[in-house]
């Protein structure tokens, strides 16, 4: 059965799922979300966590906070775009939500990358090559955690642990974690599916851990999202949207910052960026920027204008596969639908970037260090909660935060105690815990 409007949007809150607020309020339940989330200490973290680039000194680039703000922004005009066509196509026979696509999809947004460890994917890395090759590898059967759990693990998903993040009750915290609407937290959800599923589909990502399954299950039978197979469902359609927004986002504004630390020249960005247009407007934008003396703005005014173009084609390819996307059929990015000629232009920027940008110096080095950085945490910190009694876990553990339980529960528990305070470490966080419990520096007084 195909999945509706009317149900996949929905105000209900995940953990207040029997309480109703008769007071009227001037924001909407989605711009509650936003406002809950933009106001909380977890997003303000992300201000030092590494987007690609080494945290700024003279010149600023994109850290995980300046990504996620922007990536709502697009998000934003993505999400008004598809609601005009909506409310044009259905009117109100969709449900009352059918207009508010623009408030909730900047939640999706924002919330996309809130379960990124310290220094990005080389973090993710350290944290699962800990577990499938390095000293934890005996722990599945030492521990005597599941084939699923222990898949969990060393699959180690920035994705899954957002909705962790969002909806797991820490010690002392109420229940439902964030407690956001329904509908915002199955839009960040962009592979909804258990982590068992990675080798059989091929897959490198999942959505959500054994420990959020049930949560998830909850989110998916109330908002009528397709099962496909046991604990595999199809995306809620504002997935593809977010998704969008964050495609959009990294690719184009890390060529902006490439361009910002000279590691690309003003010429092949230019190039670069003109590719997604015909020669017209081609025409249009080279008279344009004749009229900026300052390079940096004539970039800045390239990349609005692909961004732009890039809006308008993922809109258009979501308008026109709404049906698919509803079905459950459509399961590609916007991004590799738009046309031939924009498309070719992204898969250029792609190219680029993997070999000018990802494999810098600056980004290998942090790269580098990240991952020894995380490894050893996470080293430490699980030979503490397995051995709790022992003198040094004792003294270990009395630095880890009583919201994280760490010395109670299952085995599977404490681990995923570990990697959430882990996770939620920023970059700067993390290299001075990791130099204090070294001995390499002291902490100061």
């Amino acid at each position: 059965m195909a999945m509706n409007w009317k149900q996949l949007l929905s105000s209900k809150r995940f953990g207040l799922e029997h309480y109703h607020d008769p007071n009227k309020h001037d924001r909407t339940e989605f711009q509650r979300d936003y406002d809950r989330l933009i106001f909380s200490p977890t997003f303000r973290r992300l201000q030092n966590k590494t987007q690609v680039f080494p945290l700024p000194g003279k010149i600023f680039v994109h850290n995980r906070l300046t990504h996620s703000l922007e990536v709502s922004s697009v998000g934003r005009s993505l999400g008004e775009i598809v609601s005009r066509y909506l409310v044009e196509k259905y009117g109100e026979s969709q449900g009352p939500f059918i207009a508010e696509l623009g408030s909730i999809v900047p939640v999706g947004c924002l919330a996309h990358d809130l379960g990124n460890p310290p220094f990005g994917h080389s973090g993710e890395k350290a944290i699962s090559s800990y577990f499938s090759e390095g000293p934890g590898l005996p722990l599945k059967e030492k521990c005597g955690l599941s084939d699923a759990e222990w898949q969990d693990i060393v699959n180690f998903e920035g994705n899954a642990n957002a909705l962790r993040l969002l909806t797991h009750q820490f010690h002392g915290h109420r229940p439902g974690g964030f407690v956001l609407t329904y509908t915002s937290l199955a839009s960040i959800v962009k592979y909804p599916y258990e982590s068992s599923y990675i080798s059989k589909l091929g897959k490198a990502k999942f959505g959500f851990f054994q420990s959020e399954k049930d949560g998830y299950r909850r989110i998916a039978s109330e908002l009528g999202i397709t099962e496909l197979e046991p604990d595999r469902y199809a995306r809620h359609p504002l997935v593809f949207l977010v998704e969008a927004a964050d495609d959009i986002c990294y690719e184009i504004m890390d060529m902006e910052d490439a361009h910002k630390l000279k590691i690309l020249s003003t010429e092949q960005t230019v190039e670069l960026m003109l590719g997604f247009f015909d020669e017209e407007k081609k025409q249009r934008r080279r008279e344009h920027m004749a009229s900026i003396q300052d390079v940096n703005e004539q970039i800045a005014y390239l990349r609005s204008s692909v961004v732009g173009e890039l809006v308008r084609e993922c809109t258009r390819v979501f308008c026109e596969n709404e049906e698919a996307i509803l079905n459950g059929t459509f399961q590609d990015s916007l991004i590799k639908h738009v046309s031939e000629r924009v498309y070719n232009a992204y898969q250029n920027c792609e190219r680029i970037s993997v070999d000018k940008i990802y494999r810098s110096q600056a980004v290998v080095d942090v790269e580098i260090s990240g991952y020894n950085i995380i490894y050893k945490l996470i080293d430490q910190l699980v030979n503490a909660v397995l051995e709790p009694g022992k003198a040094y876990s004792k003294q270990l553990l009395l630095r880890v935060p009583q919201q994280y339980e760490t010395s109670a529960g299952p085995y599977y528990q404490r681990i995923m105690a570990v990697l959430d305070y882990v996770s939620s470490m920023t970059d700067i966080y993390a290299l001075e815990l990791y130099q204090q419990i070294t001995g390499i520096s002291l902490p100061h007084l």
